[in-house]
């Protein structure tokens, strides 16, 4: 007997659709039987006429504790996940004090401990100090990042030696390392040409040429020193090109996000500061570009980058663009947005659980586990009526920034029930029961 069956929904994985009813025991996806098959559950969930995906795996999140939860925490960061349809979260090292050391990874973990809504993997930082690999490596962090630009000089490798010897710390080591693709020379170098604060300085502070040169070195350095990476957010079309021509030559993998996908620099006179991240927005020209690489399979991962700020901190007045703080809410909408592609027939259900579920699990070593419905997988799962439309709206959003970019917008199906391990946490947008995540590692 099943401890749940969730019956008559069509089963959506990377490789396609299928009908199919899931059996549930002990957290874990056991069986797929035939619909209608004969079945005991002592829960029987019915899917009819909806859709069944994978809980979806967010590898690019700032959950902001320690040391800035009046952005964000763990319980309310999680909160927005689990009501957004993703079930693990892939937390960044960029918060105070930055996630250097194994002791600092160590408490990171204690900090969450019963008080995440979904799964959460931590990610280290590489500093200058490449001698903390070895035990950060031992607490098996889902992945490491190293920075190239904009960051505090215990923690920037601004040159390809830099990059190169960084990455020769991980030779033999079972991990991936992400890589930022920015360039500070350039960013340097516009800031001395350009004092002015407006957003054009800002747009040629962080120009396409940065990406692109950014993604090369990173590509070039990881065939060196034979490394696994992964290029975060690329939004440009030099920048795909760039991807394109060179991706071959070492084991890399790249993302992009919602808001590269929908937003372009016009946008910001418009929304203004809640637009404002790193990358900035691009051309109309870079937008095409990119939905092109995704219809065309060229971009592996799509995630969010959440980097939420309050709502004071992005209204205070500032003496240049640049100065604002940088980020922006997407856990929430991961999923209206990616449907929202699906709608325009851009990608397919199958695409959006490729690239926001069964990659990211894959490549952040949770695949044997996270990311696909199939027998020995957590039972993370994503019931979605097509038959009900929603609406992304401020009011509804729980992460402490307080709003969305994407309010107001229309999506052709809504997420009714999300699952974790088996348990149901949320039900038509609200939470059921207490806090239910785990801490996830690196698989071995």
């Amino acid at each position: 007997m099943f401890d749940t069956l969730i019956r008559d929904g069509t089963v959506v994985n990377a490789d396609g659709l299928g009908r199919g009813d899931i059996g549930i025991a002990a957290g874990k996806v056991v069986a797929i039987v035939a619909p209608g098959e004969a079945a005991e559950a002592r829960t029987v969930v019915d899917a009819s006429g909806c859709f069944v995906l994978p809980g979806l795996v967010d590898a690019h999140v700032h959950l902001r504790e320690p040391g800035l939860t009046q952005k964000e925490d763990f319980s309310s960061g999680t909160h927005a996940a689990a009501l957004g349809g993703v079930t693990t979260v892939l937390d960044m090292p960029t918060d105070e004090p930055w996630t250097a050391t194994a002791e600092q990874l160590a408490d990171k973990m204690a900090l969450a401990e019963n008080r995440i809504h979904v799964d959460v993997g931590l990610q280290a930082v590489v500093s200058r100090d490449l001698s903390l690999v070895p035990l950060l490596l031992d607490r098996a962090p889902v992945s490491f990042e190293l920075f190239t630009a904009d960051v505090p000089d215990a923690f920037l490798f601004p040159t390809l030696d830099s990059v190169a010897e960084a990455l020769k710390a991980f030779a033999g080591a079972d991990t991936l390392i992400g890589i930022s693709p920015g360039d500070q020379s350039i960013l340097t170098g516009s800031s001395e040409r350009d004092r002015s604060g407006t957003i054009a300085a800002f747009l040629d502070s962080r120009p396409p040429l940065a990406e692109a040169n950014g993604i090369a070195r990173a590509l070039v350095a990881a065939a060196s020193a034979e490394a696994r990476i992964h290029v975060r957010q690329i939004n440009s079309e030099l920048g795909v090109e760039t991807w394109s021509r060179l991706r071959g030559i070492a084991d890399a993998s790249v993302e992009t996000t919602p808001q590269n996908l929908f937003f372009m620099a016009q946008d910001y006179e418009t929304q203004g500061a809640n637009l404002k991240a790193s990358p900035p927005l691009r051309a109309p020209h870079d937008v095409d570009a990119l939905r092109a690489a995704l219809g065309a399979g060229l971009i592996d991962i799509v995630a969010t980058d959440h980097a939420p700020h309050t709502p004071a901190e992005k209204a205070a007045p500032y003496a240049a663009f640049a100065d604002i703080p940088g980020g922006m809410p997407g856990l929430q909408t991961l999923l209206p947005a990616m449907l929202r592609l699906v709608d325009e027939g851009f990608i397919g259900l199958p695409d959006l659980v490729r690239m926001c579920s069964t990659n990211p699990a894959e490549r952040f070593g949770l695949g044997r586990r996270k990311g696909r419905i199939a027998a020995g997988y957590d039972a993370d799962l994503l019931i979605v009526d097509p038959r009900r439309s929603s609406i992304i709206a401020n009011a509804d959003q729980v992460s402490r920034a307080g709003y969305t970019p994407f309010d107001g917008w229309t999506v052709k199906a809504r997420l009714t029930n999300v699952f974790l391990r088996g348990r149901e946490i949320v039900r038509d947008g609200r939470l059921v029961g207490p806090a239910q995540g785990k801490i996830v590692t690196r698989e071995s």
